[in-house]
């Protein structure tokens, strides 16, 4: 409960107006916590979704930085203790449908069980769709990667490898009150084509007001060398802020 009390009081913290990036707003700020709580006479059990979001753009470089934290607990037992921090850099994306993308994430994943995996890369983004109510991007480059992990096969696992990354991303806007979002990754080993990993992140927004939204998170991720997957439904609340 300490957990749920302290998603509340930055829930709270972040509060502010909302508009749409143009030429005098350049940052954009949001945070998103949802989760599921089931309790019964005699079980328990609990997932909450917590996600930061800041991003800062200017003629040439947009930059993005985003932290997401999964907890859960099932009886007292630990089920979800999942940390994920990324930092991507895009050049000439407000200028060009073609564009350059580097990016740097860091993991740490109770559920899938990751000790630590770090990542870092580079390459070419393409704006299929650019208007205002609809964005549909696809990317492609390669990543460096070193992590530790347990291995399905050899238990605990200290490696690195060289990835390919694709990556999808759509955000569609409908009556200005609904909003779908949308990020799928795709990283196959090129060392390995059974060694792959896959992320999906899928929010539904209904807008109550200019900076409040109830939302709806889908996650879903496999990392194949631990032969361990992830499926996670919650709900609650989104504040964003331009300024």
């Amino acid at each position: 409960m300490k957990k749920l009390k302290l998603s509340c009081i930055l829930l709270c913290i972040i509060v502010g107006c909302h508009a749409q990036f143009n030429d005098t707003v350049q940052h954009y700020i949001r945070f998103a916590s949802s989760g599921v709580i089931n309790k019964t006479n005699n079980a328990s059990s609990y997932v909450l979704n917590n996600n930061l979001n800041f991003n800062a753009q200017q003629k040439h470089i947009n930059y993005n930085t985003s932290f997401n934290w999964i907890y859960g607990a099932q009886q007292k037992n630990l089920t979800n203790n999942d940390f994920n921090a990324t930092g991507n850099v895009d050049i000439n994306k407000r200028l060009h449908k073609l564009y350059y993308w580097g990016l740097i994430t860091f993991d740490k994943s109770y559920s899938l069980n990751i000790n630590y995996r770090l990542q870092a890369g580079a390459g070419l983004a393409y704006k299929i769709i650019d208007s205002p109510y609809l964005k549909i991007n696809i990317s492609d480059g390669f990543l460096y990667e070193k992590g530790n992990l347990i291995d399905a096969d050899i238990g605990k696992n200290v490696y690195q490898t060289p990835r390919n990354s694709f990556r999808l991303t759509y955000h569609w806007t409908i009556y200005k009150r609904l909003q779908l979002d949308g990020l799928q990754f795709y990283q196959p080993s090129l060392l390995s084509i059974k060694d792959y990993i896959i992320q999906s992140d899928n929010t539904i927004a209904v807008k109550l007001n200019e900076w409040l939204s109830i939302t709806g998170s889908l996650v879903y991720n496999v990392v194949s060398q631990t032969r361990r997957n992830n499926l996670l439904f919650t709900y609650g609340l989104t504040v964003e802020k331009y300024f």
